[in-house]
């Protein structure tokens, strides 16, 4: 009876030291017996080759080591542990889910850890590998936390020194999955302007920030309305971000663990302009064939040797006499190579069957491509600027200057610069009843026509 009573009060003095600690994230990290695994070592990249299409519970005595690279202590993380296999230049990383507030105070960063993975479970989404318990819902396994009671027994202190982590550099537009669940750094990364002078999370609710580089490139930071930083203002300059990268709905996500990963303290980036005009980019033919409405096209000219970037340009058509835009075409997605072309198709597979060749991009009917020959065809730059014009807006090209109706329009091969006031002399105009200074004679395709050449 009173070695019963002994060893309660025992236990209770225990658990009163063990709940008073773990009030209070500040205090001294606890003893914890290290232990030099003796069995059978697997690599992270061998454990990730074990995942079979869904999550799988592991039945062999294998160990597992890994760098702790993620922290708790400010509450941006919550039940997981992230670890990579290397303490620098990683090749694989992994997270384990478990029950363990604080968690922290047991397995800080740069400790090596060992996971007993008999008995865990082993699932994959969004490219990045976890470890843990498991759930079911609706008759699919997950993932899920491992409880309290047992993860000392599948997670062990090594007893090698703790380790200096040293994240891996790395750049937005390079980021892949083989960073996911490591610790990386971007340097020359800033807030998103837009965000400036907002908090770093919604108080209680999980935030997306954005980083952005001097190149546009942009990168979410994903901030917990629980973090201890949660309602500190973004910082509004430069410097470097150090985190875990992870990855939801196919894109990737910085997770920092304090602010001590942002070092923010030079000036912002002067505006990356990727957007230009340039005379070099003109209309050089509009096609309307006499005898197959299914190939007309217009054509579009870079006279500079070097290529073109048409980020921000667009094509437009003024429908009759219309001083409203009827229909666009973004060119964004384009390039012209030097002294080459951009051929607009309205159907692609006419223009194919008709012509010979594929054209660089299909738009759909009643677009600027698709003109019936008394239209006004404007391209514009990324300044909103119409830099270069056929016919005449507000004036239908009916029995004008600048009908093309069952024929063609052709830039005169001289002319190497676009031209925003409509000049007839620059073009070769073939119709079927058009003004002074055309040809009226229709054109039929595909003999009269000629895409792609000047």
């Amino acid at each position: 009876m009173n070695n019963n009573v002994n060893k309660y009060f025992v236990i209770m003095a225990i658990a009163i030291v063990l709940f008073s600690c773990v009030k209070n994230r500040e205090f001294d990290t606890p003893e914890i017996e290290c232990l030099d695994a003796d069995g059978t070592f697997i690599s992270i990249a061998d454990l990730k080759n074990k995942y079979n299409g869904e999550t799988t519970q592991i039945y062999e005595d294998l160990f597992l080591k890994g760098y702790v690279i993620s922290s708790d202590k400010e509450g941006n993380f919550f039940n997981t542990i992230f670890f990579q296999d290397e303490s620098s230049n990683p090749s694989e990383g992994m997270q384990i889910e478990l029950e363990l507030r604080d968690s922290h105070l047991f397995f800080d960063v740069g400790q090596q850890i060992v996971i007993k993975l008999k008995g865990l479970y082993l699932g994959e989404s969004n490219g990045a590998y976890k470890i843990g318990g498991v759930f079911t819902s609706f008759g699919k396994r997950s993932v899920g936390r491992l409880p309290k009671n047992v993860v000392f027994d599948h997670i062990l202190i090594s007893c090698d020194d703790n380790f200096g982590i040293e994240p891996t550099t790395a750049v937005i537009s390079e980021l892949n999955d083989g960073m996911l669940n490591t610790l990386i750094v971007l340097n020359n990364v800033e807030i998103k302007l837009e965000e400036l002078g907002e908090t770093f999370a919604t108080k209680e609710v999980e935030t997306l920030r954005t980083l952005v580089d001097c190149f546009d490139n942009e990168l979410l930071m994903l901030n917990s309305g629980y973090a201890d930083f949660q309602s500190e203002i973004l910082p509004d300059k430069m410097g470097s971000a150090t985190g875990l990268l992870t990855k939801d709905n196919n894109r990737y996500q910085l997770i920092i663990r304090s602010l001590k990963d942002l070092e923010f303290e030079q000036q912002r980036c002067v505006d990356y302009i990727d957007e230009f005009t340039s005379p070099s980019i003109l209309i050089t033919e509009i096609a309307d064939p006499n005898n197959n409405v299914g190939a007309r096209f217009v054509e579009l000219y870079n006279s500079a040797e070097e290529n073109m970037s048409l980020k921000g340009w667009s094509l437009k058509r003024y429908t009759n006499d219309n001083v409203e835009v009827s229909s666009s075409i973004d060119l964004s997605e384009y390039e012209i190579p030097g002294q080459g072309f951009l051929i607009i198709s309205p159907n692609a597979e006419e223009f194919n069957n008709i012509y010979g060749f594929n054209a660089d991009l299909s738009v759909g009917t009643n677009s600027p491509a698709d003109s019936n020959g008394d239209d006004t065809i404007v391209l514009v730059d990324p300044f909103d600027s119409i830099v270069d014009i056929f016919g005449v807006i507000g004036e239908d090209g009916s029995n004008t200057n600048h009908e093309f109706e069952d024929g063609r329009a052709v830039r005169k091969m001289e002319i190497e610069a676009n031209n925003a006031v409509f000049n007839s002399a620059e073009w070769f105009i073939y119709n079927d009843t058009g003004g002074a200074g055309t040809v009226n004679m229709p054109q039929n395709a595909p003999l009269d026509f000629n895409p792609g050449v000047r």
